[in-house]
């Protein structure tokens, strides 16, 4: 498989979601859920134009592109002009709102002098490998590309295939001169070709392609399927599928955000609105998992991926949710996926499938765990429902069980609860035993450092008092622990033990975790070097007040060492990975901190950078090229978009 880094435009629906290059060339097609499976390895549209050779849409010398979405939604045209043939193609990319279906409309419009005769082309490989063989068959209007457990088929609607190719497409396609007496056969690779006749100048032609992603099952089914979709008015659905996007923004507008002659406040509007349409694709719908960003790497040759749910970013991106009126999906995620995905001590790995399975992983990080505690209470504090405090008070108890023992384990806090000798327990303190510890030690957010990291230790301390604040709530108001004297004294104990674990946590800090020579915290107990998470201490876990003199000093550091000559912030110093850009998170951490001091202008001056250096659809990288300012990596992180709506729920205020 090519590697393809770059998913310059993102479109979906509830089962499917697709990725294209700035060309308009489809890279990428999961379903049935937003992280498994991928079928493209290439999808390649062309043209043939008066017996010239395959002009390629998404790759030829004399093509001129543009690109852009329809207004507020997920429907994406890509304008291609040959300036050869002064040939105009309109691409629009779009899914049908209920059906799996990917629906490629093709305008072409001759703005040439002279009539030309045209051929639209489709070349199209399939993943394959050993267990799951691709194979083809050509089918009415179409091709069906299937293996043993899926059926990928596109066809026009309204055409005859004129020509088609299924072995040894690679070594004709591009002379256009594609030709095959067999309808069937074992390739992964194949093409087809529809004659789109003679288009007179000024003239135009449409043709309309689907792609139908289904199971492998009866050949009549999947047929009756192909005809039943031929039978949509696309016409239609197209309008449809603009509305549903057009209606989604509208109600999910939680800031109450509107239009703007200024330029700069209409591209944070248009960040804003892209947003409102990202969450949705990244969204699992059956279980509320969240992918961290459509998948760039899936071969691993610069990353371990990022089509997964880390925990860690999908609180934040729940919390994002939040503000634009998304409660049901958040609350899907805590209910559904967080309760699946706990492990039976109470914590949560690194990351996992959408569906809830395990993901590939390489070590513990024990934010996780705290942040779902975290994010429990946080999304109680939008929608005060106490049902949804007390549905979930069972999974956070074990989580804060989990935690207290863990922290006892690496700080050398004294004082076992009696939970601590359940037989799970026992199986780890016997399984486990590295370095004298009961658990595993746990990497940093980045996950590149192993160590007893400030953001860590932070994001546990939120936690503990995410389960004060809980156990308060329900105390008070829905009288769960009424009438229950041994839930009410074991709460009591609970919270007495936790608030001594909170007064150890934050003198391990002080007294591990600041550099008195350097004036600053440091990011861990074995390295002093300056990072961004630094600041979670208090934004958002409120270890420390802004405004207290060692965060003082220790912002101060950071603006002298991790701060850029163009004001976007790196992860942390030396940061190696990609090159180690900056970050639009951590000038958004930057943000929220000034905020918090109510230091306005360098809020401005920390959130402009952002704001400049979106992509051209408005999307959110991880990373910025301090030389272009444009994304550099991983266009489209949920994490980034995140974090850019809880700021502006900082400026705008809630609504």
């Amino acid at each position: 498989m090519e590697n393809k880094y770059f998913n310059e435009a993102i479109i979906g629906n509830k089962g499917m979601i697709a990725t294209f290059t700035g060309k308009g060339e489809l890279q990428r097609m999961y379903f049935p859920s937003k992280d498994n499976k991928q079928y493209i390895d290439f999808f390649h549209t062309g043209v043939k134009i008066n017996n010239s050779d395959l002009i390629y849409l998404h790759d030829d010398i004399n093509n001129v592109y543009k690109q852009y979405y329809d207004t507020d939604t997920n429907i994406l045209n890509t304008e291609i002009t040959n300036t050869y043939f002064n040939l105009k193609t309109v691409q629009t990319d779009y899914m049908l709102t209920k059906e799996n279906v990917l629906v490629k409309r093709y305008i072409f419009l001759n703005e040439s002098k002279i009539d030309l005769d045209v051929n639209f082309y489709i070349h199209s490989e399939l993943l394959s490998d050993k267990n799951n063989l691709v194979s083809c068959k050509i089918v009415d209007g179409g091709m069906m590309q299937y293996a043993h457990d899926f059926t990928v088929s596109t066809f026009a609607k309204g055409y005859k295939l004129l020509s088609h190719q299924i072995n040894g497409s690679k070594d004709t396609i591009k002379r256009g001169e594609i030709q095959d007496k067999d309808y069937i056969g074992m390739s992964k690779d194949s093409s087809i070709c529809y004659d789109l006749g003679i288009i007179k100048p000024n003239e135009k032609k449409i043709i309309e392609i689907c792609i139908l992603i289904d199971e492998n099952k009866n050949v009549s089914d999947i047929e009756d399927e192909i005809e039943r979709i031929k039978k949509i008015d696309l016409s239609k659905e197209y309008i449809n599928t603009k509305a549903y996007w057009r209606k989604y923004v509208k109600s999910h507008n939680g800031l109450n955000i509107k239009e703007s002659d200024n330029s700069y406040e209409e591209r944070i509007y248009e960040i804003y609105k892209r947003s409102i349409l990202l969450f949705p694709l990244l969204t699992n719908y059956e279980t509320g998992g969240i992918i961290a960003s459509p998948e760039i790497d899936e071969d691993f040759t610069k990353c371990g991926r990022y089509a997964y749910c880390w925990p860690r970013d999908a609180v934040f991106i729940t919390k994002a949710m939040d503000i634009v009126k998304m409660e049901k999906e958040t609350e899907k995620f805590y209910k559904s996926f967080c309760k699946k995905t706990q492990s039976k001590n109470g914590m949560w790995e690194q990351r996992f499938y959408t569906d809830g399975k395990l993901a590939p992983c390489w070590g513990y990080q024990i934010d996780e765990t705290a942040s779902v505690v975290y994010g429990v209470y946080e999304h109680y504090k939008y929608t005060k429902s106490e049902k949804f405090l007390k549905d979930n008070l069972k999974m956070c108890e074990k989580a804060i069980d989990f935690l207290k023992r863990y922290v006892k384990d690496w700080l050398g806090i004294e004082g076992k609860d009696e939970r601590d000798k359940d037989k799970v327990q026992q199986e780890i303190e016997e399984s486990v035993n590295r370095q004298g510890h009961k658990y595993y030690i746990s990497y940093d957010l980045w996950e590149m450092c192993e160590g007893i990291h400030l953001y860590s230790l932070a994001s546990i301390y939120s936690a503990f008092n995410c389960i004060l604040e809980i156990y308060r709530v329900l105390g008070k108001n829905v009288s769960e622990f009424e009438n229950n004297r041994l839930k009410e004294e074991k709460v009591q104990k609970n919270e007495r033990e936790i608030e001594k674990i909170q007064t150890e946590i934050k003198k391990y800090i002080n007294q591990n975790l600041y550099d008195e020579e350097k004036k600053s915290y440091i990011r861990n107990i074995d390295d002093k070097r300056m990072d961004i998470s630094i600041l979670g201490a208090v934004t958002p876990f409120n270890v420390f007040k802004p405004k207290e003199k060692k965060i003082r000093n220790t912002v101060e550091r950071i603006n002298l060492s991790l701060r850029t000559y163009t004001g976007g912030y790196q992860r942390f110093e030396q940061d190696h990975y990609m090159n180690g850009n900056p970050w639009p998170i951590a000038n958004l951490w930057m943000t929220l901190y000034y905020l918090e001091t109510g230091e306005k202008k360098k809020a401005k001056e920390t959130f402009d950078f952002v704001v400049k250096t979106a992509g051209k659809h408005y999307f959110l990288g991880e990373q910025v090229n301090n030389e272009t300012l444009k994304p550099n990596w991983v266009i489209g992180l949920g994490w980034s978009h995140a974090m850019f709506l809880i700021v502006l729920e900082k400026l705008y205020g809630k609504n």
